[in-house]
């Protein structure tokens, strides 16, 4: 058995967020078609060591025990009695903060490698139940590339991935607290000139119901909205999640460096940037 695993952990993108209702125990109800975005991952190293250790290549993730990796390691260990030291490091590539899922695949990809160094002692299905109890978007990272997700985000079914089609994500410098978008749901109110309204294509539709109260918020990302809307090489544009990330899917893909270039000419130089092809 080897000491020493090295995993990507992808990000994801929300190609339809609905929030039903606020439940009894806090959560929000939910349906989403969520898709893995493979190409865009962080790397996960773990390895047996004489002590613990976590390191992570951004200094501004935490390093302490509100860190997902963290919380899934003392997960891991209460539900198997692992008890071996061990050593995690963290290459980021999805930004923090974004919509994108790092902080929940980056957890899922740390039970998968603890339960393969621990000889696959508990098994997907029983990581799937530790994974609901850490975060409503962690399980997903755990089952097909794409799913619907139901209840609070604890409920997957496997779905047929949309085509695959060429995509462009873009994040300012800040970040959205994804507790902050779901307390707001309930009493935001759409801003004038912005479209809401599902965007239908042969595969289904782009809509997200957390863009209401973070456009009230953050106005600039509706801006960033509208603005990729009015695009022609654009055929849809959304937030993804909570945002900050908003995502256009492209008619092209010739046409993504150009549309980068543009965004940070006209709307933000700093704009983070990744772009690349989803489902297929």
């Amino acid at each position: 058995m080897s000491d020493s695993l090295v995993t990507e952990a992808p990000a994801k993108l929300n190609l339809s967020l609905r929030v039903l209702r606020k439940r009894e125990d806090g959560f929000h109800e939910i349906e989403s078609l969520m898709v893995r975005v493979p190409d865009l991952c962080d790397r996960l190293t773990v390895r047996l060591s004489d002590e613990d250790a976590f390191t992570c290549s951004d200094r501004t993730v935490p390093a302490d025990g509100s860190n997902l990796v963290i919380k899934a390691l003392s997960a891991y260990r209460a539900a198997s009695g692992f008890a071996r030291d061990v050593a995690i490091h963290l290459e980021k590539n999805i930004p923090h903060g974004a919509g994108l899922g790092g902080g929940s695949s980056d957890a899922a990809a740390t039970l998968q490698s603890l339960d393969q160094l621990n000889g696959n002692l508990l098994g997907n299905g029983r990581l799937i139940e530790i994974a609901a109890g850490l975060g409503s978007d962690i399980p997903f990272f755990l089952g097909s590339p794409a799913a619907r997700v139901r209840g609070r985000g604890e409920v997957i079914e496997p779905a047929t991935p949309p085509p695959a089609m060429p995509v462009v994500l873009l994040k300012p410098s800040f970040g959205v607290a994804t507790p902050d978008a779901y307390r707001r749901w309930l009493d935001s109110k759409e801003l004038p000139g912005i479209s809401y309204a599902p965007q239908v294509f042969p595969w289904g539709e782009l809509s997200n119901d957390l863009e209401r109260p973070v456009f009230s918020k953050h106005l600039f990302l509706a801006e960033m909205k509208a603005w990729l809307l009015k695009r022609p090489e654009v055929s849809g544009a959304l937030m993804s999640g909570s945002g900050s990330t908003m995502f256009a899917l492209l008619r092209d893909e010739s046409a993504a460096e150009g549309l980068v270039a543009a965004a940070r000419s006209e709307l933000d130089p700093t704009l983070w940037a990744w772009h690349g092809i989803i489902g297929g």
